[in-house]
């Protein structure tokens, strides 16, 4: 990719934000003993880990890395950083890098992000942790144990300057308009210029670099909607929620298929629910980008299916309300023969039905 061959080879040679690397670089230029890990915060794309790793470089670190979205749990990281904060590296003296810091923030952080922070408090080596934001209460912990350097989007005027160097090392050309809409589509992230760059010189359409956020109903309902797989995938992607309720609305959905369509449904739905499960359980959240691929499976059945707002089909609905009452008494009943619960005895409905039948 353009973005890793055009890489700097020096932070001299980074464009955009020079305050945020002289605080960077002199930070590490003097770092002894008990100095406070550095938190970098900004966008994607503006140059955090590139400048993470040219400044271990210069002042011959040796950089150990690991990305804390993979890592949330408490024993995860203290078995990936415990080694790592007193020992040597393999080229130099350690520099601990942690990315994606606010990824270890979550329902599922089991005692990652305390973890993190009583290893920065001891840590007898330079750390510095990259993250989009620090705004979330969630950050609080670990911006109290840092110091922070921000970095804001790289300004357009440099980006042009920036991907007309690269394109014309690499022999390739684009219209003044793709280059300033590579620009303005951008916003200030260089490696997504790049990357929507080189898929044009190579007569791709790049995609977007960011697509609409969208409620479960909108997304589910523009799922429905989508005339190929692929807009389908794009609709589900573009939704912004817990992914159990992206799966709870399909589902509610399927319910109003015809049955041959209703057992496929299920069955990807089945598939998308025991990845989501996996995902829980190994605390592996690298599995949620192919959730979307694998609930975009359901779309040639799913097409002129409506939207179910109350997780169930009219139909169903209409049926708890109308023969709600009745069945509430006919369990009743059947708990006083069998000696249980009026929900045990639901259990036993199937057979209670046959029963009256038969009488």
């Amino acid at each position: 990719m353009w973005s890793e061959r055009h890489r700097p080879a020096d932070a001299s040679e980074m464009v955009g934000n020079e305050e945020a690397r002289r605080q960077v670089l002199s930070w590490l230029g003097s770092w002894k003993k008990g100095t406070r890990a550095l938190l970098l915060v900004g966008p994607p794309g503006t140059g955090k880990t590139t400048l993470a790793t040219l400044a271990a470089r210069r002042f011959g670190y040796d950089l150990v890395g690991m990305n804390a979205s993979d890592a949330r749990t408490k024993s995860r990281i203290n078995e990936v950083l415990g080694p790592v904060r007193s020992s040597a590296g393999l080229h130099g003296p350690p520099l601990m890098f942690i990315d994606e810091a606010d990824g270890i923030h979550g329902r599922s952080d089991f005692g990652g992000a305390d973890a993190l922070v009583s290893i920065l408090k001891e840590a007898a080596v330079p750390s510095i942790l990259a993250a989009n934001s620090d705004d979330s209460p969630k950050m609080k912990s670990v911006s109290k144990a840092v110091q922070t350097v921000r970095f804001r989007p790289v300004p357009p005027r440099l980006l042009r300057v920036y991907l007309e160097d690269v394109l014309a090392k690499e022999g390739a050309s684009l219209g003044p308009g793709a280059v300033i809409r590579l620009v303005i589509e951008s916003r200030g992230d260089m490696r997504s210029m790049l990357n929507s760059a080189q898929a044009a010189a190579a007569g791709l359409e790049p995609s977007p670099r960011t697509r609409p956020s969208l409620s479960v109903e909108e997304g589910v309902k523009a799922f429905l909607r989508a005339g190929s797989r692929g807009e389908a995938f794009e609709a589900l992607r573009s939704v912004r929620a817990d992914p159990r309720e992206k799966i709870g609305a399909l589902y509610a959905c399927s319910t109003s298929a015809e049955p041959a369509a209703a057992r496929r449904l299920l069955r990807v739905l089945s598939e998308a629910d025991v990845l989501h499960g996996r995902m829980l359980r190994t605390q592996n959240w690298r599995l949620l980008r192919y959730l979307d691929a694998v609930l975009s499976g359901m779309h040639a059945d799913a097409r002129g299916l409506s939207y179910v707002p109350y997780g169930i089909s009219w139909a169903l609905l209409n049926r708890i309300r109308w023969d709600g009452p009745k069945e509430r008494e006919r369990n009743a009943r059947l708990g006083l023969e069998l000696h249980c619960s009026r929900s045990t005895a639901a259990v036993h409905m199937p057979y209670a039905d046959l029963e009256e039948k038969e009488g």
